[in-house]
């Protein structure tokens, strides 16, 4: 009771500020200038006022999508394509030499300094199913679903230092403040499950992408739309939970108050953030009964957790993968899965490409792969696009610091070259667009940007990337900014 008299006394207190003044009390020239400053409140260029509906129900995209859903798995520290798919025997031949001078001049890379060696590859490569894909023996599993992957070979991006580049990949800048490729789907779209976010974020490795939770945030989007983290275990989202002695229905009387003070001050400012508010204590309350259900993994038969590698109880790579299964069986829209760790850069035993790295790919192989498969024997993987990569690629050259080679191996980070592999409704199965040269260092064919991927992933949700604008502090935005081009060679 005293947490609502708080809320009734702060919406009283909200009557007294200015924008309330500008709104009611004067001839309306100035909410005018007050809307051209603050875009967020008002996204319509018109300024036209949002009916009063829930933001996250289902809406009609630009045209009939080859998809309903994502999973993008994001392997935050950028793996090494060299160890994985790009195979290069030629840069073999090159190990332990000096780099060429021509990979060096008028290049920054961010600990390289003078002269590094050239290090070969460190896996076994093989062509794998009837595609022909090369796939290194460090991904073990991999190979049982060659056939209905899609990769981008020859990708690549304008930064080469964590935060920045995992910013670029997720929001399309490198920069804080754009909302994230899963808050636009959830703006484009909405939600097919009301009791669900529509968005949901799930973690892995010890520790969150270096970018913090800005990759999965809403930006100048109403906050509704941002990723909701969350964990295994009895409480999967925190502050969910009723408080120690509430009940189920003092706490259903509650939100209802609340929520009534809500829609009043809805209707005197006609903020479209007083909706999200509304919609998401109600989303609060539905999700303490769906979210505990959908993210226990023992109601899953044993061979499938078999399948992941994924063990009840555990907060793991590999239950993730499975609760993402899960969470768009029931009509989540966009599950992004961040698995730290991937930056091998030879400091030590477990940022070395034959050590951590390796062990790495053993952790999270057989979980994707039992992913790709669970959702083909479920017929979910024509309508559900799956997504894996980095945020940049690895140099052909071994690291050094100061001059000095590392103890162990490792690669510096490279925005040159990377690999990003796809599979689900849309694709062409089996494909592999791009290439790089001899040695790794450049695309020299079908090079496709970060901003392509972008495009391409919302054209199958069924948009146009340059149609799908907010109005913000005086123009459209757009997750491309001004660049992006759909890969139609990778399109069924």
């Amino acid at each position: 009771m005293e947490k609502l008299i708080k809320e009734f006394l702060h919406a009283e207190n909200m009557l007294q500020t200015r924008r309330h003044f500008l709104n009611t009390c004067t001839t309306g020239l100035g909410v005018a200038a007050l809307s051209s400053l603050m875009g967020g409140c008002f996204p319509n260029k018109s300024g036209e006022n949002q009916a009063m509906t829930d933001p996250t129900l289902p809406k009609t995209p630009h045209f009939a999508p080859k998809v309903k859903r994502v999973i993008y798995i994001h392997m935050a520290g950028a793996p090494s394509q060299l160890e994985l798919f790009d195979y290069k025997p030629e840069l073999q031949k090159y190990d332990g030499r000096d780099c060429p001078q021509e990979f060096l001049e008028g290049k920054k890379f961010a600990f390289i300094r003078g002269v590094p060696k050239m290090l070969g590859p460190l896996a076994q490569f093989s062509q794998r199913g009837q595609s022909g894909a090369y796939i290194s023996d460090f991904m073990p599993y991999l190979p049982e679903v060659a056939d209905d992957l899609t990769f981008l070979k020859a990708m690549y991006t304008d930064q080469f230092n964590h935060a920045p580049a995992q910013l670029l990949m997720h929001t399309g800048s490198p920069r804080l403040g754009r909302p994230s490729l899963g808050s636009w789907a959830m703006y484009g779209l909405g939600t097919e499950n009301q009791n669900l976010p529509g968005f949901i974020v799930l973690a892995s490795g010890g520790r969150s992408p270096d970018a913090g939770k800005s990759v999965w945030g809403n930006g100048f989007l109403p906050s509704i739309y941002q990723g909701v983290q969350c964990r295994t275990g009895a409480d999967p989202v925190l502050y969910v939970s009723d408080p120690h002695g509430m009940s189920r229905d003092i706490r259903k009387q509650t939100i209802e108050a609340i929520n009534e003070i809500n829609r009043q001050q809805y209707e005197e400012v006609q903020d479209p953030e007083i909706l999200t508010r509304i919609s998401q204590y109600e989303m609060a309350f539905r999700m303490q009964m769906s979210v505990p259900e959908v993210m226990d993994i023992s109601k899953e038969p044993e061979w499938v957790r078999n399948m992941y590698g994924a063990e009840v109880g555990d907060a793991s790579f590999a239950n993730n993968c499975l609760l993402a299964r899960r969470l768009v069986e029931n009509g989540v829209r966009f599950v992004q899965l961040f698995h730290w760790g991937w930056d091998a850069h030879g400091t030590d035993q477990r940022l070395s490409l034959d050590g951590g790295f390796k062990d790495l790919c053993q952790i999270t192989d057989r979980a994707v792969t039992g992913l790709i498969k669970d959702l083909k024997m479920r017929g979910l993987l024509d309508e559900t696009l799956v997504v894996w990569g980095g945020e940049f690629g690895r140099t052909p050259m071994q690291e050094n610091r100061d001059g000095q080679t590392l103890p162990f191996k490792g690669r510096d980070h490279h925005l040159d070259a990377f690999t990003v592999f796809m599979a689900g409704g849309g694709l062409k199965k089996g494909m592999s667009l791009g290439e790089t040269d001899p040695l790794g260092y450049y695309g020299v064919k079908d090079r496709t940007h970060v901003h392509d991927l972008q495009a391409t992933i919302l054209h199958l949700l069924g948009f146009d990337h340059e149609k799908l604008t907010y109005f913000f502090q005086g123009r459209p935005f757009r997750l491309t900014d001004v660049a992006g081009k759909v890969i139609k060679p990778i399109l069924s």
